[in-house]
C-alpha cells in the first residue's frame, strides 16, 4: 500500500513539472480578445499549438528574447515588413543601470531585448523620457501599469521574476544577493 501511494505521488508530482514545462494559456474563444462569433477565428490556430515549443521561464510563461535569439521567431523590423514601410527598428546594444532601488539589486535595462521588437518611439517620450533622472521610477507606478508596468505583466515577463530586472547586486543590497557578488 505504501508503494503504491509513493507512486502516486511521485506520478502526481512529475505531471505538475510537466505541466510546467507547456505553455499554458486561454483558448482564442475564451481569452476575451477574439470574437467568438466571428466565423474568421476558425482559421486562426491556437496560441498553445504555436508556441508548443517556444522557450519557457521559471513561471512556465514565454521567454520571448529567448524565442527571438534561439531564431524560434523573427519579429520585422517595421510594421510593414518592408524595410522602406515605416519607421525602422535600430537594434540599440546598450544597457541603462537604474540605481535607485534600496536593498533590492541594480536593475538593468537591456535596450537590445527590447529593441528587437520594438522601435524608440514606442516608450519615448511617452513612456520614459529620455534623459538622465528625468523618470521618477518607482515600483508602485510599475505595478499601476505606469513605466515598465505598461508592457510588463501583460504581454511581456511578470513583474514578480525580480532577478530578471534587478540583477546587479551592490553592497547595500540585502545578503541573498550579495553572496553572488563575489562570483
Amino acid at each position: 500500500m505504501l508503494r503504491y501511494l509513493m507512486s502516486i505521488i511521485v506520478l502526481v508530482g512529475f505531471m505538475s513539472f510537466v505541466q510546467a514545462e507547456t505553455y499554458q494559456t486561454h483558448r482564442l474563444v475564451e481569452d476575451g480578445i477574439h470574437d467568438p462569433e466571428n466565423d474568421a477565428i476558425k482559421i486562426l490556430q491556437e496560441p498553445v499549438e504555436a508556441m508548443v515549443d517556444f522557450p519557457l521561464d521559471r513561471r512556465g510563461k514565454v521567454n520571448w528574447v529567448d524565442a527571438i535569439r534561439s531564431g524560434k521567431i523573427t519579429p520585422r523590423k517595421s510594421l510593414s515588413g518592408d524595410e522602406f514601410g515605416g519607421e525602422m527598428m535600430l537594434e540599440m546594444d546598450m544597457d541603462v543601470i537604474l540605481k535607485q532601488t534600496a536593498n533590492m539589486p541594480n536593475v538593468r535595462f537591456p535596450h537590445l531585448a527590447h529593441t528587437e521588437w520594438l522601435t524608440c518611439n514606442n516608450c519615448h517620450p511617452d513612456i520614459f523620457i529620455p534623459q538622465l533622472e528625468a523618470n521618477n521610477i518607482t515600483m508602485d507606478k510599475i505595478f499601476k501599469g505606469e513605466f515598465c508596468g505598461r508592457c510588463h505583466d501583460k504581454v511581456a515577463f511578470a513583474l514578480f521574476t525580480c532577478e530578471r530586472c534587478h540583477s546587479v547586486p551592490h553592497e547595500s543590497s540585502s545578503e541573498i544577493w550579495i553572496k553572488d557578488l563575489d562570483k
